[in-house]
């Protein structure tokens, strides 16, 4: 299930002050009836999250003028990298990762997750990619933090123009 999340209002929901650049503020996502909504706190109201509704909740900061913000390759790159270390087995943790940005930017699209049967090689993703009209198989990696970090800054020292080592994907 989809859903559309608002960007940052840049104002605390609590005393409707704008943030400054650089503050360290919160971020609340509540399910309310049908609608998903999200509020900002600065971290002077910040309470904590809330009990009821609550889908997630993260703390960032407001970025400043200054601050470069990674401009992701295009698509076609993206792919191109994907379909040259799908022929790396050593790859797969690297592939599951870039599969999931695949999809985040609406490049594949996913179409089921099967979980095998014990000993067949665990759980896997079936992606669709418009644009070559073709089905892949991905399977899914149970990462460690420590991995998954290394997964990070490799793909954001390749994949993005103006990267900083510790720069992270959106």
């Amino acid at each position: 299930m989809d859903y559309e999340v608002q960007r940052c209002t840049r104002r605390c929901a609590t005393t409707g002050r704008e943030f400054a650049e650089g503050e360290t503020f919160y971020s609340v996502l509540r399910a309310e009836g049908a609608e998903v909504n999200r509020y900002d706190y600065s971290a002077d109201a910040w309470e904590g999250p809330p009990e009821e509704g609550l889908i997630g909740w993260w703390k960032s900061t407001m970025p400043t003028r200054e601050s470069k913000r990674a401009r992701l390759a295009p698509n076609e790159v993206l792919l191109h990298f994907f379909h040259e270390i799908r022929q790396r087995p050593d790859e797969q943790d690297t592939l599951f990762v870039l599969a999931l940005l695949l999809i985040r930017r609406r490049v594949m699209r996913l179409e089921e997750s099967d979980r095998a049967e014990e000993g067949e090689g665990g759980e896997s993703m079936a992606l669709y990619c418009p644009r070559d009209e073709t089905t892949y198989q991905v399977h899914s990696a149970h990462l460690s933090e420590q991995r998954i970090d290394e997964i990070q800054n490799r793909l954001a020292g390749l994949l993005f123009a103006d990267a900083q080592p510790g720069d992270q994907p959106s």
